[in-house]
């Protein structure tokens, strides 16, 4: 049991000094109290407390500021630091300062006690390099408090090479937490390498991440450099860890133990100079008992896990996420919209079964085609209703529903083809040639019939066989679109 020590604890908030202060006393800390930078220094002109407890914003100063300069004067003493301000950034510049632990509010004050505890106990950490911009990894987004224990584990292992394993649902944002861990570290300059296991062909997957020589296999004219050699002096990051093959995972178990690999086809030994970060939405643990995953290789990439939340398990961020994606939608030239009251209820309640991905992808959807500046209830509704419609179209559902789905996938994945000119023809065309290619082969490709089931005369016929490059027996010549 850690003996009581002295603690100072800084707020200008009277009423969580007066909670703080009998928390810590119960715990039998002798506990001073200030409300302000200056009555700070005042009070450490007299000694230094075992620990300092602060909060961000004084009125007088920035806590992280203040930090930073007692770290300068006073290595030893160990700081905890606790803030509203609940972002990535602020826990990894409360860490880059130097700080023991940072808490974000509200806090739980038996982990307060503990962290003080453990102050006492072990003393404080070392400050690790500034990365210059410490906005990285700024498309992490969140205050829940699922997401403040995902930025502290992310502020810890940003200044060593530990391997990383980010474990969560599809659609959470895995590649997002791997590349702020890289954006926030000291390899941030070299390049960031994403890999994903499940889009390879298995006989592929050890040439793309090692490389292969010329004349390794069929097909190789030239030597290729593997995703560890692009990634040198960086990040590698593999994604869908959990699909790779087994005889892959052996050869990826030999480079992590060992540092070095070679190419297929290749004799000389490379050095792996890679951060790995590894994601999955699989149970790695389960894939180990039933033998589709090497246990050995687990505990290698399983060195600091992250558990990476579902979207329903952080409902008090989607107004957040929500109103991101809309201003973003909006910086790259899509209008400008904006949520209700009663639509930000609506998103709070739906389950989001694809999780971040899908709320960003309905909010670009509603920023492409609603008319509407301000989004009520019905039209966030209306929207993921389309959206459903839009993953699967219902034989019956009919050509409105499916031109709908089509707007919303040209949306999402091409915004700027929404007002570049060539919408109208591009969907006309799109509807009208299978129409014609169906009423031809339904008549024998005879033309004269084909024309009066659509309800237009031969010539006009003959004029859209033309434009749309189909020929007289309703196929398309080589060549057309």
């Amino acid at each position: 049991m850690t003996a009581p020590g002295t603690v100072l604890v800084v707020d200008d908030d009277a009423a969580i000094r007066t909670v703080v202060a009998a928390a810590l006393k119960r715990e039998g800390h002798a506990v001073t109290t200030a409300a302000s930078i200056g009555d700070l220094h005042r009070i450490l002109a007299a000694g230094l407390p075992d620990v300092l407890v602060t909060d961000v914003v004084l009125p007088d100063g920035n806590g992280l500021d203040l930090v930073a300069s007692l770290m300068a004067e006073h290595p030893a003493l160990p700081v905890i630091v606790f803030s509203a301000q609940n972002t990535l950034a602020t826990a990894v510049r409360a860490t880059e300062v130097g700080a023991f632990d940072y808490l974000p509010k509200p806090f739980d004050l038996d982990v307060l006690s503990n962290a003080v505890r453990g102050a006492i106990a072990k003393g404080r950490r070392g400050p690790i390099d500034t990365p210059e911009d410490v906005g990285a990894g700024g498309s992490l987004i969140g205050r829940s408090p699922a997401m403040q224990e995902v930025y502290r584990v992310i502020a810890r292992v940003v200044s060593n090479d530990l391997t990383v394993l980010v474990m969560g649902e599809s659609g959470t944002g895995k590649e997002l937490v791997a590349k702020a861990i890289h954006d926030l570290g000291p390899r941030r300059r070299a390049p960031f390498v994403a890999l994903n296991m499940a889009a390879i062909p298995r006989e592929l997957i050890e040439a793309e991440l090692f490389g292969h020589e010329r004349g390794a296999f069929t097909g190789a004219a030239t030597r290729v450099a593997g995703k560890f050699e692009q990634a040198a002096g960086g990040t590698l990051f593999l994604d869908e860890i959990g699909d790779m093959p087994m005889d892959a995972q052996t050869r990826l178990l030999r480079v992590l133990q060992s540092g070095e690999f070679t190419t297929v086809g290749g004799a000389r030994t490379i050095k792996a100079d890679v951060r790995i970060v590894a994601a999955t939405n699989k149970d790695l643990g389960a894939l180990v008992q039933t033998g589709q995953f090497r246990e050995d290789l687990f505990y290698r990439l399983n060195v600091v896990p992250v558990a990476l939340p579902s979207l329903r398990e952080r409902r008090q961020d989607v107004p957040l996420l929500a109103r991101h994606f809309l201003d973003r939608a909006a910086e790259e030239g899509l209008p400008r919209k904006q949520l209700d009251a009663a639509a930000v209820a609506v998103l709070e309640g739906y389950d989001w079964p694809g999780n971040v991905r899908e709320l960003e992808n309905l909010m670009r959807r509603i920023a492409a085609l609603s008319r509407d500046e301000w989004i009520d209830a019905d039209g966030i509704r209306r929207a993921l209703g389309e959206a459903s419609q839009g993953q699967a179209i219902p034989g019956d559902a009919g050509i409105e529903a499916a031109v709908r789905a089509r707007l919303e996938r040209i949306a999402i994945d091409e915004p700027r083809a929404l007002d570049d000119g060539t919408l109208y023809d591009r969907i006309i065309g799109e509807v009208e040639r299978p129409l014609i290619e169906a009423m031809l082969a339904r008549h024998q490709h005879n033309q004269l019939r084909a024309a009066r089931a659509l309800g237009i005369n031969r010539n006009t016929l003959r004029k859209r066989l033309d434009t749309l490059g189909i020929d007289a027996t309703g196929n398309r010549p080589n060549g057309a679109d």
